[in-house]
């Protein structure tokens, strides 16, 4: 059972991604989260004010299985496979990251002062979360997916403008990391 505790190795889950993105391939599917939004949006009746939302949302239900895993898939890891160790952090980052004001970094999955519910009570991190939400929104439309519908479903059918989009996701990550995360905190 201690096994059972611990990350799946690459192994195991590398075949296991790459089966499904085999049988999407092989139906003739797509895979992203960022679709998925579209279509909720849809099945809640955006079609009658915005024209992207106007489309046969029944075609695209079987996608909302993604969702639905994932969050099936969430609770059975955090509530019967984690074993509650702490994120091994470099100590250098640790030490940049309590100057930033985290009081315990790498003691929780996702630092508290962003994430805990109280947060939500600053006019900052409400601030963050809803400017971030809508950059991330504009950005999957902007580059006709998320990260993972590029990554994983798009390199494995070595389009090129995945490519392209998860090395332009690769240097946002590494600037915001170092440049505009620091200036925030």
């Amino acid at each position: 059972m201690h096994y059972l505790l611990n990350p799946w190795p690459w192994y195991v889950s590398g075949p296991l991604i790459a089966l499904v993105m085999a049988l999407l391939l092989y139906f003739g599917k797509t895979f992203g989260m960022s679709s998925n939004l579209r279509t909720m949006c849809s099945i809640a009746g955006a079609g009658k004010f915005i024209d992207f939302f106007k489309f046969n949302w029944k075609d695209q239900i079987w996608n909302l299985t993604v969702v639905l895993g994932s969050l099936i898939g969430g609770y059975i890891a955090v509530k019967f496979l984690s074993n509650d160790s702490v994120t091994n952090l470099n100590p250098t980052t640790v030490t940049e990251l309590q100057s930033m004001g985290f009081k315990n970094p790498g003691t929780t999955l996702v630092p508290n002062e962003i994430f805990a519910l109280d947060a939500l009570a600053s006019p900052k991190a409400l601030m963050l979360l809803v400017v971030g939400g809508l950059l991330v929104g504009f950005g999957t439309r902007y580059a006709g997916g998320c990260t993972s519908g590029h990554a994983i479903l798009g390199l494995s059918s070595l389009q090129k403008p995945s490519l392209i989009a998860v090395i332009g996701f690769f240097i946002g990550g590494l600037i915001m990391a170092n440049f505009i995360f620091p200036l925030i905190f």
